[in-house]
Order: C-alpha cells, then structure tokens, then sequence
C-alpha cells in the first residue's frame, strides 16, 4: 500500500521513490525481518504455553533419527506462522495489491500453509510424527494446482505463456502449445515438488531456512529482470508484465527468513515445521512458474533436489532388494541426504575424540554453501543463452 504515496510526489517530491521496486524490495525484507524479531518470542512463549511441541520419530520407526534428534523432541514447533505472518503483512504494505502475479504467489503460499497447518496439527494432537496422510497431502495440493492453472489461463497476460515450456539456456520456448494435461502436470510436478523437497529439507536447524534464503534471493534477481523490458529483452529471458512485484515478494520471503533463522539456528529455539516448510516450497515454486524460470529451479535450488532425490532413491533401493532377497537394504544410513552426513561425521567425529554437539551446524552450513553456489549457477543461466 505504501507503493500509492508515489502520488503525492507534487507535494512532497522524495515519496517517488516508493514507485521503484527495488526500494520496495529493501523495504519489504526489512519490515519482515523487524517484524519477525519483534514476534518471534511471544510466539515462541505461546507455542509453548499451548505446548505445540516437535514429534521425534521414535526408535521403533527410524532407531538413528531417534539417536541423532531425540533430545530435541518438546521444541516448539509450527514456527513456519511467522514467517506466514510477516510475509503476508510485508506485501500487502509494501506490494501493488491489486498485482495479479502478486496476489496468485501470496496465495498459494497461504494455501500451502494451511495443509502444511493441518499436517502439524494431527502430529500435535496425535502425538507421534504421523500427520495428515500423503495421500490427502498430494490431494490438497492438486487442488490448488488445478486452481492456480485455471487462474493463469484466464489471465489474458498469463493463457499463452502458461502453454510454453521454457529450458534453461535457451532463449525460445521448446515447446509453444502445451495441452491442459501437460500443463496441468508440469505445474504439478514444480509446485508439489518444490513443497515436498522443501519439507525433506528440513531436518537440521537452520537447514530448510538457510537454503530457501539463497534460493528467495536469486529468483529476486530474476523476478526484477522477467518484469523489466530492457533487461529481458538484453537477456534473452520472457519479459512478463507486472513479475517486478514478485521481487518485492521475495525481498519479503528473505527478510522473514532471515528473521525466522535468528530463532531456528542451532540450538533451535523453534521448528518451522509442515506449515513452514509447505508455505515457503510453495511460494517459491509459484514465483518460479510466474517468471517462466520453472527448471531453473532444478539448479538453483540443488540442495532441495538432492535431498528428495535421496529419499526417493532410499525408498527405490529398499524396496527392490526387499523384491530381490526378501531382506530390504538402504542405500544411504539414513534420508534425506543430510541425516547421512550427518551420522558420517558424528561417527567421525567421536571415533576422533572431536565435539559432537558442532556436527549438526558444521552440516548446516555446508548445505549451505552448497545451496548458494547451486543460486549463483542458477542466476548465471540469464546470461548463458
């Protein structure tokens, strides 16, 4: 909203600036990441008081995630409602709201959320680590997939693009006359992908955050040069009218995440939990398919890739030995990838008389170095056409 004090430039010529989108998007990720400071402890004291604790998988489902993270069980967690929180209120202060990009982004974060809610909700009140079952996970998402699809090609601006498939490193659509059902699949598979790999990534404190940061601050990049006519048209990249807000959007998401990770680095004072990490794989996701950057997200964001690629390779492997032998084997010691580094370097760790208890962030950070130069390689596509 403070995007309309540009109109009272005649009378007080510096409000101009709140035309510019990178002014807002300074604005928005410093509101987010007040607001988060500002809110993250009473909210913390009332996830407590109303003990919404984390659920821990016990030894009888996963005996090493039980020995790595058993201590950590009693944390409050659905902490993923501040990042909700401030990132909705950052974009309706400082976003155009009547942005159609903008506001299809923000709700499929808030949809996301909400079955993310639902899932953390059933693990509280059940206690145990079983929340909404995957099917009605998969189910709820398809909605929104459904939704969100029919939005964009009722959308003059949105139909034709939403029908062109677009690889990084070219400059032209590989494929222009997509059919309902391809489209609907493709959108399928980056929006629950994306949702689904966030939340296999987050499984160490700070992991989940660290990475969408990097991933929020290079699809800012791309977001402000797809809604700028002279930098898409020097990049070769789809100029997409009004996709300028969505790095507003991410400027939010960055500065939420950042305030969210001043709680969540080690030792976690507050888990994000499903409704976290459903709101944030969403958001990106959507950002991604509105800027026409879908599988640059295979690259930028690699680590969330690799981590659902090692659980879905560990479910594989184990179920074809158990077809073969009739006795399952694994492939990693545990999934996703980073509960494997992690009881590597313990194991390490302890048979050399080193620290335990600096494992975990000693993982943290190389996932996300990782992440980062994964963003910086995605980034680097623009040119590379």
């Amino acid at each position: 909203m403070l995007y309309y004090l540009h109109l009272l430039t005649d009378w007080y010529s510096p409000l101009r600036v709140f035309r510019y989108i990178t002014v807002r998007a300074l604005g928005g990720a410093g509101t987010a990441f007040v607001l988060s400071l500002l809110l993250g402890p009473p909210l913390i004291r009332l996830l407590r008081r109303f003990k919404i604790n984390q659920q821990i998988r016990g030894a009888d489902e996963s005996a090493i995630l039980e020995s790595l993270h058993g201590k950590k069980k009693g944390t409050p967690t659905m902490g993923g409602l501040l990042i909700v929180i401030t990132v909705t209120v950052s974009v309706l202060l400082w976003g155009i709201p009547s942005n159609l990009p903008l506001l299809l982004t923000l709700a499929t974060m808030l949809w996301m959320a909400a079955i993310g809610f639902a899932d953390d909700y059933l693990k509280i009140t059940r206690r145990n680590s079983r929340g909404l079952h995957p099917r009605a996970k998969l189910l709820w998402q398809s909605v929104w997939v459904l939704l969100f699809m029919t939005a964009l090609l009722l959308i003059p601006e949105t139909a034709a693009r939403t029908r062109q498939l677009m690889l990084p490193f070219l400059k032209d659509p590989v494929w222009t006359g997509m059919s309902l059902g391809a489209v609907f699949l493709f959108l399928w598979l980056v929006l629950a992908g994306a949702t689904n790999a966030v939340n296999l990534t987050d499984g160490l404190d700070g992991l989940a955050i660290g990475c969408s940061n990097s991933v929020a601050l290079a699809y800012l990049f791309m977001a402000y040069v797809a809604g700028h006519v002279q930098f898409a048209e020097y990049l070769q990249v789809p100029f997409v009218a009004g996709a300028g807000e969505l790095a507003v959007f991410c400027g939010c998401l960055l500065g939420a995440g950042l305030g969210f990770l001043w709680f969540n680095c080690h030792p976690a004072r507050v888990f994000m939990g499903d409704t976290g990490s459903f709101a944030l794989g969403g958001a990106i996701a959507a950002v991604a398919i509105l800027v026409k950057q879908e599988l640059a997200l295979l690259i930028v964001g690699g680590v969330f890739v690799l981590e659902a690629l090692s659980a879905v390779l560990q479910i594989g492997y184990f179920k074809l030995t158990r077809w073969h032998s009739g006795a399952g084997r694994r492939l990693f010691l545990c999934a996703p990838l980073h509960h494997h580094f992690e009881f590597l370097e313990k194991r390490r760790a302890k048979a050399e008389g080193r620290d335990l208890e600096v494992v975990e962030t000693m993982i943290t950070i190389r996932f996300w170095i990782v992440s980062i130069i994964c963003a910086l390689l995605g980034v680097a596509t623009l040119k590379l056409r």
